[in-house]
Order: C-alpha cells, then structure tokens, then sequence
C-alpha cells in the first residue's frame, strides 16, 4: 500500500479543493471577470486551503503518530535488528509502517527461538534424567538387597558392591561429559595445540580399547598402516578423547568378527582421518542427529553396553573447537565411516 507524505497529502487535497472552487466559480459567475483575477482567485485559494490542510494533518494527526514512531525507534538494538530499509524522503507514515514490520518481524523470529530453545531445555533435561534414572535405580536394588540381609551372605556382598560400583562409575561419567560438553560450547576448553605423531596417539587408542574389541571379536586395524609418522597440530590430550570415541562407537555397533579401520589422508594443509567399521550401519533419517547428546541409534544395545549417548557430541565439539569439520557416512548393514580434519604440523 504506498502512503504519502504529509505536504504530498496537502497538496493533492488543496488541488482538489482548488479544483472544485473552480468549477463553483465558473457555474456561478454571473458578470464576466478578466482571466487574470479569476487565476489569482484559484492560486490564493489553493494557497490557502494547503496550507489549512498541511496544519491540520500535523498538529492533529502526525502528532499521535510521533510519539509511536519515537517509542519504536527508541527500542534497544540488541532487542530490535535493524534490517536496511530504503530512505522513506520524510515520509513519517511509511517510516512508522517499516518500523512497526520490522518489529514485529524481530519479535515474532525471538518468539520461535524461545520455543526452540524451551523444546531443547526440555529434551535435555529429560534426557538426563533418563540416563540418570537407570544407574539410580540400580544402586536402590543393590543397597536394598544388602541391607536385607545380602550383606552377611558372601556369595552376594561383593558382587552387589562391584554392580553398585559400576552403577556409580557410569553416573560420574555422564556427568563429567556433560561437563566436558557445557566448558566446550562455552569456549572455556581452548585446544593446547602440540605437535605430535596420529599413528602413534591412535596405536594407543587401539591399546586401551583391545579389551572391549576382544569381547566383542572385532579387530582394530589401520587401512593401511602409514609407513611414516602423520604429524598434526592439535590437542593432543582431546585428540586421544576423539579417537576412542569414534573406535569405541564403531566396537559397539560393530558386528560379530567384524572390524575397526583407521585411515590417514594428506590434504596438503591438512591431514584427513577415516574411523570405519562394517557394522549395523545408520539409517538416512538417523545420519543428522547422530552427533545430538543422548541421541542412539539402538537405544537398548548402547545402555545395555554402558555408553552415556554423549561420545559423539563430544567428538563433534571437539573437532569444531580445532575450527575444523567431521562428517558422517552410512547406510544400514553397510556400516559407519566418520572422516574428520586436523591441521598438518609443518
């Protein structure tokens, strides 16, 4: 809808005005007049009913709308984004329409965002109460058993004691990951960078792995292994938390005599690494939310292993705190390949 300006607005109604007194005069004028006064007449009266008009549309319309107009502007630009608009020429009823659009537009986008935002807090906090309530319930039974007598039989005592043990161990690792997640989206765990070798940092990675690969018949293996070090700069510490992240994943989800296969890439700047295993696979409406806290593919596999659901949000985090990127392929029954970059120590 186009508006006008409040001498635009005078002037259109003054010319009408000016129109109609012209026609009253022609239809009316009874002794002939000379064509100079008869112009001067029309001019004094446009004149005049401008300038009537423009006073009007001022003093009694535009001065309820100012205020309106200077209330909107006066609005905080961290609560108001101000979006570039075209120059409105002075054009306050068009300058109060932008603003109020704008506005509302803002509002409307916070809106969405506070619901997105409630929705997460929600999920979140649900989820955490889910993965918390298992190992609760299971020291509850445990410690109920022994104080009712299991206590003084030996063939319960300490087996009770070690499932309330693992029951607590699992509880403080997913509060430690959940410390770990908060501290990195916060940027409070800047990565120390150092130099160091991946083939040596994943070879001991496979080490302290073997024990669950062994259980579950799986081999670690690299594809091929590098017959030299593959230098980066990175993190080293949280570069050890990735990879037995992503080989742990690639464990649990894997098949029986199955594999684990680590492959490095040079990039020139950069050193690509590739985690494979020929698992269960993911499914294509899973793949997106693979790196989600708490988000499992096979819910009841991965609690009945232990996992805290947040292994990959942690490895994700990680990788985008180095300002690099990790990316996820699959396809069920054909396994899972995670890829992911670091900077090439020079």
């Amino acid at each position: 809808m186009k508006t006008y300006s409040a001498k635009q607005l005078a002037f259109f109604i003054s010319a009408a005005f000016s129109c109609l007194g012209a026609i009253f005069i022609l239809l009316n004028l009874i002794f002939p007049v000379q064509l100079l006064t008869f112009a001067v007449t029309i001019l004094l009266f446009f004149i005049l009913t401008y300038v009537i008009v423009l006073f009007i549309l001022n003093h009694f319309i535009y001065d309820k709308i100012k205020p309106l107009y200077k209330a909107i502007r006066d609005i905080p630009v961290q609560e108001k984004k101000q979006l570039k608009t075209s120059p409105s020429d002075g054009n306050i009823i068009l300058d109060v329409q932008k603003e109020v659009e704008e506005w509302a537009k803002n509002k409307t986008d916070e809106i969405a965002r506070l619901k997105d935002l409630e929705k997460y807090r929600k999920e979140f906090v649900g989820n955490v109460s889910h993965e918390l309530k298992t190992p609760i319930f299971n020291i509850q039974g445990y410690i109920l058993t022994l104080l009712e007598g299991g206590i003084d039989d030996p063939n319960i005592n300490k087996l009770y004691l070690k499932r309330t043990e693992k029951s607590i161990d699992r509880m403080i690792s997913i509060v430690e990951d959940l410390e770990s997640i908060t501290k990195l989206e916060a940027g409070e765990l800047k990565p120390n960078y150092v130099k160091f070798d991946m083939v040596k940092l994943t070879e001991d990675a496979f080490e302290l792995e073997q024990p669950l690969a062994q259980l579950q018949k799986i081999s670690l293996e690299f594809n091929p292994r590098p017959d030299r070090p593959v230098m980066v700069r990175a993190d080293k510490k949280r570069m050890m938390e990735v990879m037995t992240n992503l080989i742990v994943n690639g464990i649990k989800y894997g098949k029986k005599k199955g594999f684990v296969k680590v492959a490095f890439y040079d990039l020139h700047d950069s050193i690509m690494v590739e985690v494979a295993d020929d698992g269960i696979g993911i499914a294509k409406n899973d793949l997106y939310r693979v790196f989600e806290r708490f988000y499992r593919v096979d819910k009841s596999r991965s609690r009945e292993q232990g996992g805290t659901g947040l292994g990959l949000s942690i490895v994700k985090h990680i990788i985008e705190a180095h300002g690099q990127t990790i990316n996820v392929k699959s396809a069920v029954d054909n396994g899972t390949t995670f890829t992911f970059t670091l900077e090439k120590a020079k």
